[in-house]
């Protein structure tokens, strides 16, 4: 994901407000599906009609972030590293890392994050279930959270 320049706040670096929005944009291009025109590369995990006039909503139940180096303006895009942490019945978890640009001298994690996702009947307005087409195209994405210092904090 790119970072733009009014990502930027007085610190000049990225907004923490705003690394939720490149989180976004991050999960949107891996997991929904586009429009059939759409020339983007093939994505194994984009299976959720999730558009404005689908069946399914998908609405954040619960979102945690944790920063652990301020990212700069670069130029390069920022290499995020998403995949699923949990499959549940009408959910999902979706773990990241984020870190600095793939070509940098030295790879530094800037974010630790992780999203549920609840997935929306729009005609009743109730959680549906994840389908078995969805969980069989993901399963291959699954695997542990992301690991963040509340994990360790609520072991001891």
């Amino acid at each position: 994901m790119p970072v733009r320049w009014r990502d930027l706040d007085a610190y000049n670096h990225v907004n923490n407000a705003t690394m939720l929005t490149l989180l976004e944009e991050a999960r949107t291009i891996a997991f929904w599906k586009v429009h059939p025109d759409d020339p983007s590369p093939q994505r194994p995990m984009a299976v959720v009609d999730a558009q404005a006039n689908s069946a399914t909503n998908t609405l954040i139940s619960r979102q945690e972030a944790e920063y652990k180096v301020p990212i700069p303006y670069g130029h390069e895009p920022l290499d995020i590293q998403i995949w699923l942490s949990e499959i549940a019945a009408a959910s999902v978890e979706v773990s990241y890392e984020v870190w600095n640009p793939v070509n940098s001298p030295k790879r530094i994690l800037h974010t630790l994050a992780r999203t549920t996702i609840v997935f929306v009947d729009t005609a009743t307005g109730r959680p549906r279930r994840v389908s078995e087409s969805e969980r069989a195209a993901w399963q291959p994405f699954l695997g542990a959270p992301s690991r963040m210092r509340v994990d360790r904090q609520r072991r001891d």
